[in-house]
């Protein structure tokens, strides 16, 4: 066998091997009996070369093994590659050799090689999948390489020279690639490459991809010991994530338009990768563009955006909802434009520069909602900027709020109102001051905290905005200061409201994830003096006059149910004020309370009468694991005195189970308000 075709030979299965990966294909490249063999892009060692040809005979049997083959430019190494073929001539003069190529804990793969005198045609083939290359001697720098359904597996060797982490799964690629090799200059791989089905993750799982179609222009280089990597092209349909951010991409039937991407990337030895340029373009629902360097840790060091999107529709489903989903706003409902610019520095956020156009938001529960949202809004970590945002309306928990401005200024890395913000609400007003934000950072999550004054806020517009019944009376009251931070709110020095002619104070207050999945309340209360008349005249109870007060502590509402409190209510005797309880009040009370009634006269004359005259009323409740624990004024015997009468005739209401289901109570109390409990005397 010539010298000539020999090194030819070896050419080829060097090229073969530096662009196909048949670590996880099954292939390696062999050589005859040289200690080494050194190509621009490979190097085999321990090659054995044993040619069979029977005299006289059209053709013989080649025999390659090479112990080590290694393209360190590429990230391709093989071990004891193996291939045996039967070799002839082609009418033409050159050689022909068809066979089947090994290499230990991997599946069989066919090569086939065409040397004519004055081009190498080699191709490599496994099923349905297909890897050719062309040499031609007119250009003898370069290599055409052909791809037809090859595994993206067979690329993963390459790709981790450019992202050790990335792990391909599952995927096909289809085009041509050149590798061009120069005596003299880099090693450059460019050509068009579609990607079908694709998947891969890293090993924590943090970045991964899942069906991806897309097709791209790819440009890669080695000069010298750096990285070059241009990426050109577009995303047809897929799905990525990105530690809590996830992306659903158009699918590959059309149906939306395909996302534009473009990234020039450039990493030098022992640092992390540089981009100097991208681009995204997704229609109207995002255009995104700038530069961004990473760590060699693959974090993110350093980031300019810029950012655009002509309708805030699409945008929470296709690109937020993973982001929205941990702050637990998912399903938030979006509308309008937007404008920005962000840049992060050492990790962490360092300007902002924002403008809303017309932005409505809608969170799925209506917890909260803001309509005709417009202005700028600016954020600085230096030197101070001011920036104002306004809104049309908006509602908190369906209560409805009136149009307002927030007028801010930041500086040093923090949001701060200007002035203090006041805002319309149930013919009253809400004024909040102090008014402060620090992003998260280093580390830390978002964290706020401000002063609330109310004032003049209608009850009865209230209650019925949370779906209760109208009462009378207007609500004043203030929180001195409140702190957000890590999804809890403390409320320093309480809140004191005056409502239904008393006071009531809320002291220990916090909450847990307010804007989060099952948000959490605790609190005790204190009251003092408040009119039972107009607490009771708007249910279907019964009237009661009179004054309340009382305590409940330790209480603990999750996602706005009672779990836990410890209760205690009570009337106290007012100068001039009566105290009485109608027959239907009366009633209920028996009713919730598990009581019978007790009287001085016959039970049948009870119902003579419309109300009745009472010393006393006192109710308690431990609740603990769903059961009631229940008291009232005073032991009497096996129960317990709820109404303490007094005047003829002189009734007392006697509750003698203190084991009450919760659930069960409440169920009574849903029934006492329709009206579903009515009356009867004997």
């Amino acid at each position: 066998m010539p010298r000539a075709i020999l090194h030819r030979l070896l050419s080829t299965l060097c090229a073969l091997a530096l662009c196909l990966p048949m670590a996880s294909a099954g292939a390696r490249v062999l050589s005859a009996k040289i200690a080494r063999v050194s190509t621009p892009v490979a190097t085999l060692q321990g090659v054995e070369v044993r040619l069979d040809w029977p005299a006289r005979a059209a053709g013989g049997e080649l025999q390659l093994r090479a112990s080590r083959v290694e393209a360190p430019d590429l990230g391709y190494r093989f071990r004891d590659l193996r291939w045996r073929c039967p070799l002839s001539r082609d009418a033409q003069g050159g050689w022909r050799c068809d066979g089947v190529l090994q290499a230990p804990g991997a599946a069989p793969m066919r090569l086939s090689l065409s040397l004519a005198t004055a081009s190498t045609d080699a191709a490599l083939s496994r099923g349905p999948a297909r890897f050719a290359l062309h040499r031609s001697a007119a250009t003898p720098d370069d290599t055409e390489l052909v791809l037809t359904r090859v595994p993206l597996a067979w690329a993963q060797a390459l790709a981790s020279q450019a992202w050790a982490a990335g792990q391909f799964k599952r995927g096909t690629l289809d085009g041509r690639l050149t590798v061009r090799v120069p005596a003299k200059g880099p090693l450059r791989v460019d050509g068009r490459l579609a990607l079908a089905d694709g998947a891969l993750e890293t090993p924590d799982a943090s970045i991964a991809a899942d069906k991806l179609d897309g097709v791209f222009r790819i440009d890669y280089r080695k000069p010298g010991k750096a990285t070059l990597l241009s990426v050109d092209g577009e995303l047809r349909g897929g799905e990525l994530l990105f530690g809590s951010t996830y992306i659903a991409l158009a699918d590959a039937a059309g149906r939306q338009p395909p996302a534009r991407l473009r990234i020039d990337a450039l990493q030098r030895p022992g640092e992390g990768w540089r981009l100097p340029a991208f681009e995204w373009h997704d229609g109207g629902v995002l255009q995104a563009s700038g530069s961004a360097a990473l760590t060699r840790e693959a974090t993110l060091d350093r980031l300019d955006l810029d950012l655009r999107s002509d309708d805030l529709a699409p945008l929470g489903e296709r690109y937020l909802s993973g982001t929205l989903g941990v702050a637990g706003l998912a399903g938030l409902r979006m509308r309008g434009a937007l404008e920005a610019k962000l840049a992060i520095a050492g990790g962490s956020l360092s300007r902002v520069d924002a403008r809303l156009h017309e932005v409505s938001l809608e969170e799925a529960n209506k917890r909260f909602a803001f309509e005709g949202l417009d202005g700028d809004l600016r954020y600085s970590d230096g030197a101070a900027v001011d920036s104002a945002l306004r809104w049309r309306s908006a509602a908190l928990d369906r209560v409805a709020l009136g149009a307002a401005t927030l007028p801010w200024r930041s500086a040093g890395g923090e949001l701060r109102a200007r002035e203090t913000v006041a805002i319309p609400v149930l013919d009253g007003s809400m004024r909040i001051d102090g008014l402060t934000l620090r992003p998260p950072a280093a580390g830390h999550g978002m964290q706020l905290q401000f002063g609330l004054e109310l004032d003049g806020l209608d009850i009865g517009k209230l209650s019925t905005s949370l779906g209760g019944p109208a009462f009378r009376g207007t609500l004043s009251g203030r929180i001195p200061l409140a702190r957000y931070a890590e999804e809890r709110i403390d409320f320093d020095g309480g809140l004191s409201m005056q409502a239904f002619g008393g006071t009531i104070a809320v002291s220990a207050l916090s909450m847990e994830r307010p804007f989060g999945v099952a948000p959490t309340l605790s609190a005790d209360l204190g009251l003092q003096g408040l009119d039972l008349l107009s607490i009771t005249e708007v249910f279907d109870f019964g009237s009661i006059s009179g004054r309340l007060e009382g305590r409940v502590d330790n209480l603990r509402l999750v996602d706005w149910t009672p779990t836990a409190f410890d209760a205690e209510l009570h009337t106290v005797a007012r100068r001039g004020v009566r105290q009485r309880l109608s027959q239907r009040a009366v009633q209920n009370i028996s009713s919730v309370g598990d009581a019978s009634i007790v009287t001085s006269l016959q039970g049948r004359l009870i119902g003579l009468f419309d109300d009745f005259g009472y010393r006393r009323i006192g109710l308690s409740c431990r609740l603990e694991n769903e059961i009631c624990l229940m008291g009232g004024l005073h032991s009497a015997g096996a129960g317990f005195t709820i109404v303490e009468g007094a005047g003829i005739p002189r009734l007392n209401v006697v509750g003698f189970n203190r084991r009450v289901d919760w659930p069960t109570l409440v169920e009574r109390v849903a029934a006492v308000g329709k009206g579903e409990v009515k009356p009867v005397f004997e």
